[in-house]
């Protein structure tokens, strides 16, 4: 189905669906999963240290054959040293997030990875254009975790007619009428993070997987905005108190402080009345858990029937 897609051809990849490369859950497990199943499985460094990327890199290795690759939070503490890991581990694809690759730029094309950065506006995306990216994902506010201000149906067509590297829609896409409507903006690929959070591979905790279960389509808030660093989280005891500090001017150590540790408290210890709980608005569309394979052939499967619908409409 995919045998002229832009983004197949440059990654080698079956179905042009790429994972959102989350901090804390988007490990071994579920990249290699994904991979396997077609898509492009991502892992999410966050803030790791780089030998626990190592390791997870090394894993991914073993449990999948297919490309996979690296998603590198650039406001990482241990950014140099990551990209470091990425550049010797011959990592095939990085996506990255929250800054301007550039510097690393011409180490990764030395080791023929592709460099797709996500971008929040079309400005940022011209400029990684001029250092040699690849292609770029368009990730509109509708994201999960951390977010820009502009929505993904006004940011993706706008991007693309900005560019000419090939561009992938993300934000608010979970199923087939996501796939649709991303490639009718001009996307040539989606990339999808929440739709993957309740899938039998990640690990995230039970709890934070019955949480997004549980959400609404006005479930989620924005935190964090006072910061410069505004993040898409599920509303909860955490949120309510961050939501009150910053009302009240609360100095940004004190804010920083409340958010320190809390994306782990919730997708390792379970406790999402205290921790973070990065979901995006199409939470409230998300009502099973499913093997990731199962989740993609649903959306494959279910594309030509959208567009059929489209056309039927359109007569």
């Amino acid at each position: 189905m995919f045998e002229n897609n832009a983004i197949c051809k440059l990654l080698n990849i079956k179905y042009p669906i790429f994972q959102g490369g989350m901090a804390w859950i988007g490990t071994a497990e579920l990249a290699s999963a994904v991979s396997n199943a077609g898509g492009l499985g991502i892992i999410g460094a966050g803030h790791m240290p780089p030998e626990i990327l190592r390791a997870e890199i090394q894993k991914c290795k073993s449990w999948t054959d297919k490309p996979f690759g690296v998603n590198v939070m650039l406001m990482s503490p241990y950014v140099k040293e990551v990209m470091q890991v990425v550049v010797e581990e011959k990592v095939q694809v990085v996506t990255t997030g929250a800054g301007n690759p550039g510097e690393y730029v011409p180490a990764l094309k030395e080791i023929g990875a592709k460099v797709i950065p996500v971008v929040a506006s079309v400005a940022l995306a011209k400029r990684l254009v001029r250092c040699g990216v690849d292609a770029l994902i368009a990730e509109g506010t509708e994201s999960g975790g951390h977010i820009g201000e502009i929505t993904t149906m006004a940011l993706v067509p706008q991007i693309v007619d900005a560019v000419d590297v090939p561009v992938i829609g993300a934000g608010g896409i979970a199923d087939s009428r996501g796939m649709a409507a991303a490639f009718a903006l001009g996307a040539q690929a989606v990339q999808m993070g929440s739709r993957f959070v309740v899938s039998e591979e990640c690990i995230a905790h039970p709890n934070y997987k019955k949480m997004v279960l549980k959400a609404k389509d006005r479930s989620t808030v924005v935190t964090g905005r006072t910061l410069g660093h505004p993040a898409r989280v599920l509303h909860n005891k955490l949120t309510r108190k961050y939501q009150e500090l910053e009302a009240a001017g609360a100095p940004a150590e004190e804010l920083e402080k409340l958010g320190v540790g809390s994306l782990h408290r919730a997708t390792h210890e379970g406790d999402v009345d205290n921790g973070s709980v990065m979901i995006g608005e199409i939470s409230g569309m998300l009502n099973d858990i499913k093997p990731v394979k199962t989740i993609i052939e649903d959306i494959i499967n279910g594309l030509p029937g959208v567009i059929e619908t489209i056309e039927n409409d359109c007569k």
